[in-house]
């Protein structure tokens, strides 16, 4: 007689199954936490990748299968409307690609954004003899949207797609609009929230996406995942917390870069440095200007001329005092400024730039920075949210030309009026007008309240509870990063969020058996390592993130998503996590938050040279 023991991961459970077996002289299979099935016939004797998948794999009555596709080994993932560039990746196995619709959606006028015919999932399938038995989910960008639901386009992104060819199941979505990148979803066509597809952006479509990945794993494979991951960033990072807030069993590990948690409070204050150059100046400070004044801050505060800062947090660099950075003539703090610079700030400019660096206040007031650089852990009195830190091109950042789509987007919602919004936002009332041209500091400290306020109806979108006991008692582990020169999104919004986390639970170390956070020195907001929004003191220009020591998941490192792979499945907790220079002259180790990295002496491109403190 042959018995089955519950799938699951091996452990303790499968140790008893076998003893179990042994004591009994039964037969028993599964204590691996999968079926005793030859690949080739788990193929055969479950789901095929064809058209017959429609009608063969219904989980429940809102999933509907829309494109199944089988690309053979040395295939390009690419279907009959992928650009030509750049390059598809090519697939080292055979993959089935399955496209589903999770409904119900949000019915409505043809053509209107606020209309879904619910959550687009792409999940990718390996062949079962290459499988891993490892579910890797993945997040999104932004305002999420895009191509997951339509048959003629691959929507998950390459570097996900590598993760396909090494045996990972991977799973992608839209949360639950097409429209790619663009707030126009949130609002209905006469104006009031859409609640509906709030809920499926903000926290119903991850869920979907876990379970209907599992399903269809079961289905295929005929055994279950050992382990479910979600690796997401920015948005995807948020969609990882909400997971750990709301959803607590849903994943084994959560690897959370950049998180866009706090989601109306910083996104609110990504419009600041915008509102307050227009109050001040009547329009953007110049792209020179500020190229110019952000070098001048890292050579303020790079000690030992690596060109960016180790930790701009303790930098507190002022541009009102600097006589090099001043117009000849200006007075900043009783300083008459000495340069002749064509780049060269006026006081009124510099005041303003040290109000980008501190963050949104309630009445645009900013401290002395000497006195509070706005980069506490907990925020001051008077300030609503933080700002960009020193030695972010400012130029490249939120502080550029034009503000970012998102955050114009968000205050058209929150005041739930399109014409705040850029062109770009769309709906029946009217179109973005751009009117946050005329919004002031007050007009935009009722946008951030708004924000919090309506946070029931926009599904508590902020994802800032920390409470993450249940996520804890499930046992699961959260790895989440930061680049200290993230353009986008603060990094003292993840500071502030851990520590909350910290008060909640009983300390630090309580917290850090699940919740690690790891800060990144020169990282942009850049999902893929490859940039940084850092700026060179002597050309004013951009760095290149080639020549510093950041996680390499193109070259097949992928440091970060194994290092959350050694704590859920080894046990290995990382206190330190080493990276290296894409060029690989240059290496260090990142460092376990409230440690900061550390130069101690010695060549600046050795590891050796720097210490965790």
């Amino acid at each position: 007689m042959t018995y089955k023991c519950r799938a699951g991961k091996p452990g303790a459970w499968t140790i008893f199954c076998l003893l179990l077996g042994t004591l009994l002289g039964l037969s028993i299979s599964g204590c691996g936490g999968h079926d005793d099935i030859s690949p080739s016939a788990q193929q055969s004797a479950f789901l095929t990748c064809d058209d017959s998948m429609k009608t063969a794999f219904k989980p429940d009555a809102n999933t509907t299968v829309v494109f199944v596709k089988q690309f053979k080994a040395g295939s390009s993932y690419e279907l009959a409307n992928t650009p030509a560039s750049p390059t598809p990746p090519v697939a080292a196995t055979d993959v089935c690609l399955v496209k589903l619709v999770v409904g119900p959606g949000n019915p409505g006028p043809a053509g209107a954004p606020s209309t879904s015919a619910g959550i687009g999932i792409e999940v990718w399938l390996p062949t079962a003899s290459v499988w891993n038995n490892i579910i890797r989910a993945t997040g999104s960008g932004g305002w999420a949207g895009g191509a997951v639901s339509d048959p003629t386009q691959v929507a998950t992104k390459s570097l996900y797609l590598a993760a396909v060819n090494k045996g990972y199941v991977v799973s992608a979505s839209d949360h639950g609009h097409v429209i790619l990148n663009n707030g126009s979803f949130a609002m209905n066509p006469d104006g009031t929230i859409n609640a509906v597809l709030w809920q499926d952006f903000a926290e119903r479509s991850m869920h979907e996406m876990a379970v209907k990945t599992k399903a269809l794993v079961k289905a295929y494979y005929g055994r279950a995942q050992t382990y479910a991951y979600w690796d997401g960033f920015s948005t995807g990072g948020r969609q990882g917390f909400k997971i750990a807030q709301k959803y607590p069993r849903d994943f084994d590990g959560i690897l959370a870069g950049s998180p866009a948690f706090n989601w109306s409070k910083f996104i609110t204050a990504e419009l600041y440095p915008q509102i307050a150059m227009q109050q001040s100046l009547g329009a953007p400070i110049s792209a020179a200007k500020l190229a110019f004044v952000s070098g001048a801050a890292v050579k303020s505060c790079d000690a030992i001329g690596l060109g960016y800062l180790l930790n701009p947090m303790q930098c507190r660099y002022d541009p009102d005092r600097d006589v090099n950075v001043l117009c000849a003539g200006a007075a900043g703090n009783g300083v008459t400024g000495a340069s002749t610079n064509s780049a060269c700030l006026t006081a009124t400019e510099a005041h303003v730039v040290n109000q980008i660096w501190y963050g949104q206040t309630t009445d645009g007031s900013v401290p002395d920075p000497a006195v509070d650089n706005g980069n506490a852990a907990t925020l001051a009195a008077n300030q609503l949210w933080y700002g960009l830190t020193r030695g972010t091109s400012l130029s490249l950042s939120l502080a550029g030309v034009t503000p970012f789509s998102i955050a114009t987007d968000q205050v058209a919602l929150e005041l739930q009026n399109p014409a705040y919004a850029q062109a770009t936002f769309v709906n029946a009332t009217g179109n973005g007008a751009n009117k946050w041209k005329q919004v002031g500091y007050s007009d935009l400290t009722n946008a951030y309240a708004q924000g919090i306020a309506l946070q029931p109806s926009f599904s508590n979108i902020n994802t800032d509870d920390p409470d993450l006991g249940a996520f804890h008692a499930a046992g699961g582990k959260i790895l989440t990063y930061h680049g200290l020169a993230d353009d986008k999104i603060f990094p003292e919004g993840s500071i502030n969020y851990f520590e909350r986390v910290a008060t909640q639970m009983g300390g630090k170390a309580p917290v850090q058996s699940f919740y690690r956070l790891f800060l990144i020195p020169g990282l942009a907001h850049d999902s893929g390592f490859a940039t940084s929004a850092s700026i060179d003191p002597t050309t004013n220009a951009q760095i290149n993130a080639a020549k510093m020591p950041l996680p390499q998941p193109a070259a097949g490192r992928d440091e970060m998503f194994q290092a959350l792979r050694n704590w859920v499945e080894k046990g290995q907790a990382p206190s330190e996590i080493q990276v290296s220079s894409a060029d690989g002259t240059a290496s260090r180790a990142l460092c376990l938050y409230p440690e900061t990295v550390h130069y101690v002496g010695g060549p600046i491109s050795f590891p050796a040279s720097y210490a965790c403190q």
